[in-house]
């Protein structure tokens, strides 16, 4: 049981070896670019969310935080495609994984942290230690900041795993149990069913907010260091 719960967060192997790379690989398959004057209503749509999402995002960053804008804007398709293939029936899901996450946020974050340090040194130092802090207090309250900013990225990486984790397991439970009720009590199976779909329409949003929310705190690290 356990295993067959599981097995979908199983990274998917072709003759022993992980195609997980092809699977990421995919997702730029689904934004395709085009050379020419008039757009199609894919592409228009595209760009449409682009501009909306480059209009929330960059409008609280100065000159050097929108020089992220492209790097941002990449990051919020990959994650917000892949969350959604996800859910569709005998796909893969490469967010579920902790180590995926901790690869894309580490980086960012470091990219942040370094950026901060290397054009606001003092005011970088100064969040270890808030002003009129008493000075018994000071060597506690600059661990504490030391280990509240190391923090920050596996934060990033375990509520998207988790968030999207919770979501295919529930679903799987409740899929399960509508397959065997339905034996049992079609009643309670149509009900289920019912569930069912109203927790997919759920975990759309859920994959879409998780995805903005991924992408507004690494915008939020970046303002706080540029």
């Amino acid at each position: 049981m356990n295993e067959e719960l599981f097995a979908s967060f199983i990274t998917p192997t072709l003759t022993g070896l992980p195609v997980v790379i092809l699977i990421i690989l995919f997702q730029g398959i689904l934004f395709p670019s085009s050379n020419r004057l008039i757009n199609n209503r894919l592409i228009s749509f595209q760009l449409c969310l682009h501009n909306w999402f480059l209009k929330q995002m960059m409008t609280m960053h100065n000159n050097k935080g929108r020089t992220w804008s492209l790097m941002l804007v990449s990051l919020i398709m990959f994650i917000g495609s892949t969350n959604l293939l996800g859910l569709l029936p005998h796909t893969f899901t490469p967010t579920t994984q902790l180590s995926m996450n901790l690869g894309m946020a580490i980086p960012l974050w470091a990219g942040a942290v370094i950026t901060g340090f290397r054009h606001k040194l003092n005011q970088s130092l100064a969040h270890f230690l808030p002003q009129g802090t008493p000075i018994p207090l000071i060597p506690m309250l600059i661990i504490i900041e030391t280990i509240s900013l190391f923090i920050q990225p596996m934060a990033l990486a375990v509520r998207l795993t988790a968030n999207i984790t919770a979501g295919h397991l529930l679903m799987h439970l409740i899929g399960g149990a509508t397959l065997v009720l339905t034996s049992i009590s079609p009643p309670t199976a149509m009900i289920t069913f019912i569930i069912l779909i109203l927790l997919t329409i759920l975990e759309f949003a859920v994959a879409l907010i998780q995805d903005y929310m991924f992408n507004i705190l690494v915008s939020i690290y970046l303002h706080d260091n540029t």
